[in-house]
């Protein structure tokens, strides 16, 4: 939001102090953020305005190179009340941490008193579901002299309700054991936690501007996150951490996360930057300096959008690209929704891109996927998941946004209620630019075009050995199984990002 407010206003003149919190999590936001503030507490400086005050906040961040950053800046520390937490590495390395997991939670369960509860830090949402089942399947066969178990999911597409289960007490004589993703290691405080088992890993993304392909993979996690999640043991009194690697394997560990602006697509930031009138958006102060490859592949990306051109080695804002900037979106689907009066579905191309840019709408629990396979069916569309989220769409408004419908068709409402507040504010913008706002309530044909126009860099068409390749970089990708489209071979796809796990899938085609 502030991003938005700088392009209005670089100088940010209607404050005296900004606070940036959480600094360490780097995300591109934040990123752009420290070059923006700096920029206006330097021109403010130069003009004797209102002297601009920057204050910036985290439990673990390399503060050297933030002080260095702001010339110098002064370092306030301030003690954190912390319990003791004793740190457990592993004898040996672990080819496969799901299983350590496992044997390490129910060694925990087997021996601590039951009042104790435990957080486990996994990936993603299949892994975390996959390994709730194991748990409650094991925990039904223990010896009576064991206590009970309850196990509970935490991850973003989880419906609010059970997120929220995650904050209540167990039951008398219940361990509380809690699987999560990393939203449990700076966004939220889980009372009650002793024991946390840290598996190292974290899903995160990796942006190749050669294959020019943003995708989400695991990999190990970073020094400064193993000691955020350690301190998870130890908010209310002392607490142990197991770690499920070796010393020597977190020694070598990167001392601090991957900057975000250094592994993401750029597009967007290099769009925002030319908004601001930044001089020039080749040597913008970042802190942490993507590589010149990013650049370039972003800048090109731009070009092909038609969001900007090149006149005297200058790069230039198009109007089009201008018009692009007024989304709080990536490029691409602003792009969309501009084209989309050519095709006379300006309204449904709002609705995809309101769902495609919140956590998924749907919630998928493996232990009824017979049940969410029948209520899924009457929405199903051959044409594919943007097709199919429309209508389910559909259906949650003319049944008025209805709590129980949700329930009954696996929709996790408070994240369609987001994607109704998304639409809202970019249908908002697009009254602001006059454009008429059409829907074409029958033909989807017009959706998918204009899809497809505004999608071209994610294309991919199927090989005469039955595998899909992208169009422009040639990379081997498959469709996902959570795909409408997974049991079909179309001839050719777009889809909106890839995930790497076992191969390289694409999702939402």
């Amino acid at each position: 939001m502030l991003l938005r407010e700088a392009i209005g206003d670089p100088l940010l003149r209607k404050y005296s102090v900004i606070i940036l919190d959480e600094a360490h999590e780097r995300t591109v936001h934040t990123d752009v953020l420290f070059g923006v503030v700096k920029m206006a507490q330097k021109k403010r400086k130069e003009l004797g305005k209102l002297p601009l005050k920057i204050i910036i906040m985290s439990a673990t961040m390399d503060v050297d190179l933030f002080s260095e950053y702001f010339n110098g800046a002064p370092v306030l520390y301030l003690e954190g009340r912390q319990h003791p937490i004793q740190v457990f590495y592993t004898k040996q390395s672990q080819s496969d941490y799901l299983q350590a997991a496992l044997v390490t939670v129910f060694q925990i369960h087997q021996e601590a008193p039951p009042s104790h509860d435990i957080l486990v830090f996994l990936t993603g949402q299949e892994e975390i579901e996959a390994m709730t089942k194991t748990c409650r399947d094991i925990a039904k066969h223990l010896p009576d002299a064991c206590p009970q178990m309850t196990v509970m999911p935490l991850y973003a597409s989880l419906p609010h309700s059970q997120q929220l289960r995650v904050f209540q007490n167990a039951p008398r004589d219940h361990r509380k054991v809690i699987l999560s993703t990393n939203i449990a290691e700076t966004s939220i405080t889980i009372t009650g936690i002793k024991y946390v088992v840290d598996t190292g890993m974290v899903k995160a993304k990796k942006y190749n501007p050669d294959s020019g392909l943003e995708v989400l993979a695991v990999q190990k996690i970073s020094k400064a996150q193993a000691w955020q999640r350690t301190g998870r043991a130890g908010r209310e009194d002392s607490g142990i951490c197991y770690r499920l690697f070796t010393e020597d394997e977190f020694e070598k560990l990167e001392k601090m996360t991957v900057p975000e602006i250094q592994r993401c697509n750029l597009a967007s930031v290099m769009l925002q930057l030319l908004v601001l009138r930044v001089p020039n958006i080749l040597t913008f102060d970042f802190m942490s300096k993507p590589s010149p490859d990013s650049i370039r592949a972003a800048i090109d990306q731009l070009d092909l959008l038609g969001a900007i051109e090149r006149k005297d080695n200058q790069i230039v804002l198009t109007p089009l690209g201008r018009k692009m900037a007024a989304f709080p979106l990536e490029p691409r689907f602003s792009k969309t929704i501009l084209l989309s009066p050519k095709f006379h579905c300006t309204e449904e191309i709002l609705t995809i891109v309101a769902l495609l840019s919140v956590d998924s709408v749907l919630h998928n629990p493996p232990a009824k996927r017979d049940e969410v396979q029948a209520a899924r069916k009457k929405f199903i569309s051959s044409e594919g998941d943007h097709i199919t989220l429309l209508n389910i769409y559909r259906a949650f408004k003319n049944l008025g946004k209805n709590k129980e419908w949700c329930r009954e068709n696996f929709v996790n409402g408070r994240n369609m209620m987001l994607v109704s507040e998304v639409r809202a504010q970019l249908r908002d913008i697009c009254i602001k630019m006059s454009m008429p706002l059409e829907s074409s309530r029958t033909d989807s044909r017009n959706i998918r075009q204009c899809l497809a126009h505004g999608l071209l860099m994610n294309a991919a068409e199927l090989q005469p050995d039955g595998t899909y390749t992208t169009v422009e970089t040639h990379q081997p990708v498959a469709i996902h199984p959570s795909s409408v489209l997974f049991h079909c071979k179309p001839a050719c796809v777009i889809f909106n990002e890839l995930l790497h796990t076992s191969k390289c899938y694409m999702r939402d085609l």
